[in-house]
């Protein structure tokens, strides 16, 4: 049956220099079983740290990222995709600093909800753009605003990453700069694999200073076969406040990888982004009811895709069936659970810096014009509400809203009230003149203006 699914690229064992193998083709099962799992390796150096820094199930968290990867696939057939879209839906790491938030005495259930919600909200953006169109998103998302939002939740997470540095740093420093050494040394694969390899060796230099000893127990107790550590959620509004933001997070990140996929095999995918916000948000919602951590699209699989110029969806169903039988070996789950807490903090301080980073990517590839202050001022506000971790509380203490959650808020409706001011405010109606900061969208374009084409 899966023999007819996908149709053989060429002779099945070779890929012309032009060539790409489409979404709907496959080259032989062993050459798709073997790119398939170099997809979960590829995945695998940032989806386990997200249950390590937030004390979920790593079985779980594995376990949900290989089924989230099949909803995915499952979910993006059709408009004009008859196999889906290629994608790997590990774990989000937008989501680290509201579930720690939202965790209560080491107890996740509460935190699950958040996730559960965060993922439905993802899901009905998906149907409404599905079925209008993507417009509206840009409209109150501009990358002026998503820029700024991915930028503080890295920020906001970066007293995180220092706490956990300089509790063993000798081990953090030598698997920080393994890291980066990696990066820039080692080539294809293996440089895409260097926070994996840094974790590697981090782990190799904390075991003679005696770092790890207190785990081991655990190690040597956890059986080879068996299933993941589900967890049922319970429902909580202050969680689903803290975490619910995080959509814009996903929002944004799915609406890359699409462009990305669509850019590499040539296609208009921009009819398929509704399919993908649906199938990362159900996605999310199934980790959510089990345990596992919130789900996104990951940009490491896209360069795997870019080495190989495979983007069969057959190779994708590979690795989350690949994945679903690792989260089955709770052995596995002890070893990530056992990684020191300086090799964390080295991993961090660079995974931490690259989100906010990824928020200037935004804004240089959006072609922000920051010398106009309705991009400007929101973007400055909600970079300093989510780096100071800004945070309100209900008089009741029922609802709170953090950093990322007030940054967010922050930085959406100054946008939308800086625009709208400016484009219909008390000085409308006023003739204008070539130095008006409102001039005709005919004429040419005034730094101090809001973009016309979202008036």
């Amino acid at each position: 049956m899966a023999s007819r699914l996908w149709t053989v690229h060429g002779d099945g064992h070779h890929v012309a220099p032009t060539d790409v193998v489409a979404p709907e083709e496959r080259l032989s099962w062993p050459l798709t079983i073997g790119i398939g799992m170099q997809h979960v390796v590829a995945m695998f150096g940032a989806t386990f740290l997200v249950p390590v820094l937030t004390g979920f199930p790593p079985t779980a968290t594995i376990f949900f990222s290989g089924v989230g990867t099949l909803v995915f696939i499952a979910m993006t057939i059709g408009r004009g995709q008859r196999l889906g879209l290629p994608s790997y839906t590990g774990s989000s790491f937008a989501f680290i600093s509201p579930v720690i938030a939202a965790t209560v005495d080491g107890d996740i259930s509460q935190a699950l909800s958040g996730i559960i919600a965060a993922g439905l909200v993802l899901f009905v953006i998906g149907l409404l753009v599905d079925r209008f169109g993507s417009g509206w998103i840009n409209q109150l998302m501009p990358p002026a605003v998503t820029g700024a939002i991915v930028a503080l939740i890295g920020l906001n997470l970066a007293p995180v990453a220092w706490d956990n540095y300089e509790q063993q740093p000798w081990t953090a420093t030598i698997t920080l700069l393994v890291i980066v050494l990696a990066t820039v040394l080692l080539r294809g694969f293996w440089g895409r694999i260097s926070i994996l390899i840094g974790v590697v060796v981090g782990y190799l230099v904390a075991v003679p200073q005696g770092q790890l000893d207190h785990l081991e127990g655990n190690l040597d107790k956890a059986d080879w076969v068996g299933l993941p550590d589900f967890t049922a959620p319970s429902f909580s509004w202050n969680a689903i406040a803290l975490i619910v933001p995080v959509v814009v997070v996903l929002v944004a990140e799915n609406t890359g990888h699409i462009k990305a996929v669509a850019s590499m095999t040539d296609r208009d995918l921009d009819r398929s982004l509704g399919r993908a916000y649906m199938g990362d948000g159900a996605a999310t919602m199934i980790a959510g009811a089990g345990g596992g951590s919130g789900t996104t699209t990951y940009a490491e699989n896209i360069g795997v895709m870019a080495a190989t110029r495979v983007y069969s969806t057959a190779a994708y169903v590979v690795a989350g069936l690949t994945a679903i039988a690792l989260g089955m070996i709770p052995k596995f789950g002890a070893l990530i659970v056992s990684i020191p807490i300086g090799v964390l903090g080295g991993a961090t301080i660079i995974l931490y810096g690259l989100i906010a980073v990824l928020g200037g990517r935004i804004w240089v590839e959006g072609g922000v014009d920051f010398k106009n202050p309705v991009n400007l001022f929101p973007a400055a506000i909600g970079l300093i509400l989510g780096s100071a971790n800004a945070t309100w509380t209900s008089a009741d203490g029922d609802v709170s809203f953090n950093g990322i959650a007030i940054g967010t808020f922050a930085t959406i409706i100054g946008y939308q009230l800086m625009f709208h001011a400016a484009r219909y405010g008390i000085f409308r109606n006023q003739p204008l003149s070539p130095a008006s900061p409102l001039r005709d969208p005919g004429t040419p374009h005034d730094p101090h203006e809001p973009p016309p084409d979202r008036a």
